[in-house]
């Protein structure tokens, strides 16, 4: 994974395609609630390059686009990058929100294991990141593990429609969104707004979208320079943080689950709001099938890990 300090890697037009299918994944993940596109950007290897590239937009953009720079603004950011991740994201969310909607009310046993699996080898993959295991690192590994494990199994709440908290929800969820471990989705459960935004998806009711996605902009600029200076100044407390918020949202995403509470949405349908994690009643081809998902969760992580380190050995012994 590169860190906040390298330079923006040379690509070519395969790389950007590479980086693309990688925004499919983290647009996939964006749409589960419980699974954080932040976490499939760890696993991925691209996570501290995105919020690098989301910080190269600062007043100097601003200045060199009012003044019609537009070539310069470009060289001052990282738009190819970003451009070819937003692709990627985007085809995720509009092409794939009916077909994993469907997956999640009618076959959450497909999905829960294999994310559980990813999960769980990206916790492993990253806490080796950590160079020392001090007290204050400790500590918020500790604490992030609980303050995620306390946020997943909140109850989701009633609020209003109106056009100024679908912008908070906006800025709210970009910020969890690059949150390893806490769903920007869940945080929109959270908010009472999941099914409106994803309704607003599927119906392309670009109102909507337009205004939850301008505070989504605000938000992530903002927040994308406090993480960045947290990597410069703070880099072992804070991968100690994000490996717990991703071990803390592990209870949201156990496959088995009894509902002690729902609530009806716009259509009269119930929705589960409080769940409980249970153990299966029995081993039975259907545990064997999500134990197999999680195991291939759990290897293509790995894989993917050390096909990354083996490039990096490779580079620096060039």
């Amino acid at each position: 994974m590169e860190t906040i300090n390298q330079p923006v890697p040379q690509r070519t037009l395969k790389d950007y395609v590479v980086v693309a299918l990688k925004g499919v994944l983290m647009g996939a993940s964006d749409v589960i609630p419980g699974v954080s596109g932040g976490t499939m950007a760890f696993i991925l290897g691209i996570y501290e390059e995105l919020i690098n590239a989301i910080k190269s937009f600062d007043l100097n953009v601003i200045k060199l686009l009012l003044s019609f720079k537009i070539r310069d603004a470009l060289e001052h950011v990282s738009w190819k990058f970003l451009a070819a991740l937003f692709l990627g994201i985007m085809t995720a969310i509009f092409s794939l929100a009916k077909g994993l909607e469907w997956l999640l009310e009618n076959k959450p046993i497909v999905l829960w294991p294999f994310f559980l699996g990813l999960i769980l080898a990206s916790v492993w993959m990253v806490s080796k990141r950590v160079t020392h295991w001090r007290a204050i690192t400790v500590f918020m590994a500790v604490f992030s593990t609980l303050a995620a494990y306390v946020i997943v199994g909140m109850v989701p709440a009633q609020t209003p429609e109106a056009p100024w908290f679908i912008f908070l929800s906006g800025a709210l969820v970009i910020c969890a969104m690059i949150l390893p471990g806490i769903s920007g989705s869940f945080i929109l459960v959270l908010l009472g707004k999941y099914q409106y935004i994803l309704s607003a998806v599927n119906n392309r009711d670009v109102l909507t979208l337009g205004i939850f996605a301008v505070g989504a902009a605000l938000g992530i600029v903002t927040f994308a320079r406090i993480l960045s200076w947290l990597f410069k100044h703070h880099h072992d407390p804070t991968i100690a943080m994000l490996t717990g918020l991703m071990l803390g949202s592990l209870r949201k995403v156990w496959p088995w689950k009894e509902t002690v509470r729902t609530i009806l949405d716009r259509h009269g349908q119930p929705i589960p709001v409080q769940q409980l994690n249970v153990l299966p009643a029995a081993f039975n081809s259907e545990v064997a099938f999500a134990i197999g998902l999680a195991l291939l969760g759990f290897a293509i992580v790995f894989t993917l890990e050390n096909l990354a380190s083996r490039r990096e050995r490779e580079e620096l012994s060039t």
